[in-house]
């Protein structure tokens, strides 16, 4: 842009080199200038994720060089974040960055412990804190804010948390995950505001955490999936560690007394009988001198029958006495104030009791999101309908539940839509706001005029930006949607024949005559639609495209899709997103799902991948194999140069199937690059051929 401008500039001052310059040119040149250096120094801000609270633009950059440190805090942090710059630490220069910590941020309107003040200039960097962790946040935020190497774009920054809990969970009791990927999560997300860990260490499955006293707990007979994985004292104690230099909060949980089968395959009781309690305190004990430095744990006590009365308050009373707060599961054990530390909300049933601090995690399940549509519910959602945090309202965490086995910890990254999701909660908790609860608009993106579309199209640009310069190497199967629109008709009663044609296949209009009733067609923008949500059936459910969808009726999508030029690309295409969580089967080999769905690309029909799992037993102990569409390689189809018909049918029968549990009525279809990396560039989605 540079270039461009500074050639135009120079022809036009030699035409006039023999005249003075115009007043005109002369205003013309100077707000040109100043609109080229403004939209250079908003590159870098307007990207930055989370989005801060305050922002002021100053003009100009910092660049790093050789450099004076003069920091109380995080001292190794900020030798290395300048040596990775390419700049260097010496005993004077005037070059400066100066850490404070002060008694108060001010502007900053709550969470006062994490916020803070970072100012760039042509001549330093200051950052004010009133505790390390603003600091480390500032820190993070600054990393962002480098143009190129070693070079920062000036500004002001006022920053704060809306919620002071911002996390994610790992059931590691059903599924490992190596130490490694934890804390290459914890690392990446931590960049992010991202502040707690949650750890849900114990299942039916396993005991995944060691016990010196009970050893047998963590033997291969009392596993009942990947035997003998389980993790030491040490590791323990490393990952705590870990946290903590990632300024992340642990909180170990232990769950009580239900998801406790490897418990009782162990010791042959019940941790509610007299016997099982008292090995349960011994436990107890161990874990708490293992998580020492950690002020949480967590009992869950969620989907399980109560036969003792007094065991969870004795529980609850037993661990306060050894110094750490308690957290549970609601719905779970009913408490009131001052009976429990923190509730964490699992279930659409869960409810805010007054005088309590609660986490919400009732639609947060990624195990049961898709690839697309979820993750516009998420950025859109406020935290329990909660601008900012309250009294009772502290915080959400995305959980990940991993009821089936996994193949692989990439694909549990992949088919969780596990940064996405991630990235979505980080500036969501951290911002505050949004538009909706879940229940609000659910998962769709109307139109471009909405304020909902036009902030989720902002947050994904950012979004993608960040995917490219800051996780290459990381599973991430997200690409660009927010340009994919369609026409979508009303459903049409099929009978439960879902091989039924109608009026759709003979030829695209805006309305359909069918059985002396009319039927409609309306846009939707997005690469996945839902047309009933997997919790579709709940007394809360999640909106979607229809209002009110029927069993045994067919949807038709179309649009058109123009290319500049004739084209191999990939495909990714599905219509049912397979829940982590779910013993479903995978589909009949050349099918795309138990419903007769089918798809064409320019009136030539695209057959589905040969499916990878052919098991007809239902089972959680038989992995997903190719099912979901990031979890293989894209389906490779050619696109001729100008425009394209796609064209999907999308049958349903009944919502609940032997073959398929949590029955998605929904479709996905985006064109990715043949490695599935990025979406195609130069593609317009028209369904009414407008570019």
């Amino acid at each position: 842009m540079w270039v461009l401008f500074l050639t135009f500039t120079q022809l036009n001052i030699r035409k006039n080199k023999k005249s003075e310059i115009s007043m005109k040119n002369k205003c013309l040149l100077w707000m040109a200038l100043v609109w080229i250096a403004v939209s250079a120094q908003a590159g870098v801000v307007e990207n930055l994720l989370p989005k801060p609270q305050q922002i002021t633009v100053a003009g100009g950059s910092f660049a790093l060089g050789k450099v004076t440190l003069d920091t109380p805090v995080l001292l190794a942090e900020w030798q290395d974040f300048i040596t990775q710059a390419g700049g260097e630490v010496v005993p004077r220069s005037s070059r400066k960055i100066e850490v404070k910590l002060v008694p108060e941020i001010v502007g900053a309107k709550m969470n006062q412990e994490e916020a803070y003040r970072l100012k760039v200039s042509g001549k330093g960097i200051t950052v004010e804190a009133t505790t390390q962790k603003g600091v480390y946040w500032a820190l993070q935020t600054l990393r962002q804010l480098e143009q190129k190497k070693g070079r920062f774009e000036a500004c002001e920054i006022v920053d704060w948390p809306a919620f002071k809990i911002r996390g994610f969970m790992h059931d590691i009791g059903r599924s490992y995950l190596p130490m490694d990927e934890l804390k290459k999560e914890i690392e990446i997300l931590s960049r992010y505001k991202i502040n707690v860990f949650h750890w849900h260490l114990t299942e039916n499955q396993a005991w995944r955490l060691e016990s010196k006293i009970f050893p047998m707990l963590n033997d291969s007979v009392n596993m009942t999936r990947l035997q003998g994985k389980y993790y030491t004292i040490e590791q323990a104690k490393e990952l705590v560690a870990f946290c903590k230099a990632h300024n992340m909060l642990l909180i170990p949980e232990v769950d009580m007394p239900g998801h406790s089968a490897a418990f009782k395959r162990t010791f042959r009781h019940d941790m509610q009988s007299p016997e099982g309690t008292k090995i349960l305190k011994l436990l107890i004990d161990e874990v708490c001198e293992t998580f020492a430095d950690v002020p949480y744990l967590h009992i869950g006590t969620d989907e399980v029958g109560f036969s003792n009365p007094t065991f969870v308050p004795e529980m609850v009373s037993f661990i306060r006495e050894r110094g750490k707060k308690v957290i549970s599961w609601n719905p779970g054990w009913r408490y009131k104030p001052g009976e429990i530390d923190m509730i964490q909300m699992w279930s659409f049933n869960g409810k805010v009791t007054p005088g309590i601090p609660h986490i919400d995690c009732r639609f947060h399940y990624t195990n049961h999101f898709d690839t697309f549509a979820d993750v516009v519910a998420l950025y859109d959602s406020k935290v329990y309908n909660q601008p900012h945090q309250t009294d009772d309202v502290v915080g959400a965490i995305v959980a990940l539940w991993h009821d089936r086995l996994l193949s692989s910890e990439e694909n549990m990254v992949l088919e969780n839509n596990f940064y996405p999701s991630m990235l979505a909660l980080a500036e969501r908790t951290w911002l505050g706001g949004g538009s909706q609860y879940f229940d609000g608009e659910g998962t769709m993106m109307w139109n471009e005029n909405t304020e909902t579309y036009k902030n989720f199209a902002a947050f994904e640009k950012r979004m993608l930006i960040h995917k490219d310069k800051y996780f290459q190497g990381y599973p991430f199967g997200y690409v660009k949607q927010t340009n994919v629109k369609w026409n979508i008709t009303d459903a049409f009663p099929n009978g439960g024949d879902m091989a039924k044609v109608f009026p759709p296949e003979e030829g695209l209009k805006d309305s359909y005559q069918y059985e002396g009733k009319e039927y409609g067609v309306r846009s939707a923008i997005g690469a996945g639609i839902y047309f009933r949500h997997v919790w579709g059936g709940l007394p809360t459910s999640i909106p979607t495209f229809y209002k009110d969808p029927k069993e045994n009726h067919t949807a038709y999508a179309y649009t058109w899709v123009y290319s500049p030029k004739a084209q191999e690309v990939g495909l990714w295409a599905e219509t049912q997103n397979y829940s982590r969580s779910e013993m479903d089967l995978p589909p009949k080999q050349g099918t795309w799902d138990y419903r007769g769905s089918r798809l064409w690309i320019n009136d030539e029909e695209v057959a589905p991948p040969t499916w990878t799992a052919t098991h007809t037993t239902k089972s959680n102990e038989i992995a997903l194999g190719n099912e979901n569409c990031v979890a293989r390689p894209p389906i490779m189809v050619k696109l001729n140069k100008g425009w394209n018909k796609v064209f999907w049918k999308l049958p349903i029968g009944t919502f609940r199937t032997n073959e398929v549990r949590l029955v998605k009525w929904m479709f996905t279809t985006v064109f990715v690059t043949p490695d599935g990396q990025k979406a195609v560039e130069g593609l317009v989605y028209s369904p009414n051929k407008t570019k």
